[in-house]
């Protein structure tokens, strides 16, 4: 009985555990959205310099202020470059959030700026949400925890007590 018990926990934990996937992608991809736009935003003037004297190539305007004898312009350099990396950055995370649910998860997971994910999960907010996709996502964790804790609980026994046998017995 006590089992039994231990399967129903391990099975709600891996629902619980489930349905957040799909909150944290969404939370993850708005967040990536707003910083993508703040970026864009603190790019403007530089792009309307870029586009009147540059053909709108911002890396030949920091090649520009880089080659100046004028220090200020060699010293805006360095900060318009990361300006222009960091909004490059965040297209191409914008871009992978656009992509089908299996590629935006898996981005999250395994590719997402580290950084980024970090401050989503620090503000992250956990929630039960009842859309499909949550629901769909917290059974299939929930069926793959317990079929891995079966899995290794058996091993073990079957380490521990190599003598048992631990096949399903009929009734």
């Amino acid at each position: 009985m006590l089992r039994s018990y231990l399967r129903l926990t391990l099975f709600a934990l891996g629902l619980l555990v489930g349905v957040q996937v799909p909150g944290f992608i969404e939370a993850y991809a708005q967040h990536v959205e707003a910083r993508r736009l703040e970026a864009q935003q603190g790019l403007q003037g530089f792009q309307e310099t870029a586009r009147r004297f540059f053909h709108g190539d911002l890396d030949v305007l920091v090649e520009h202020y880089r080659a100046s004898e004028d220090p200020v312009f060699q010293s805006d350099a360095q900060s318009v470059s990361v300006l222009v990396e960091r909004a490059r950055l965040l297209e191409h995370e914008w871009q992978a959030m656009q992509r089908p649910w299996y590629a935006r998860a898996w981005h999250v997971a395994v590719a997402g700026e580290p950084r980024l994910r970090g401050e989503v999960w620090s503000g992250y907010r956990f929630q039960v949400l009842l859309a499909p996709e949550a629901i769909a996502w917290g059974i299939g964790c929930a069926l793959a925890l317990a079929w891995v804790v079966e899995a290794l609980g058996l091993a073990l026994a079957r380490i521990l007590w190599p003598r048992r046998s631990y096949r399903l017995r009929r009734r």
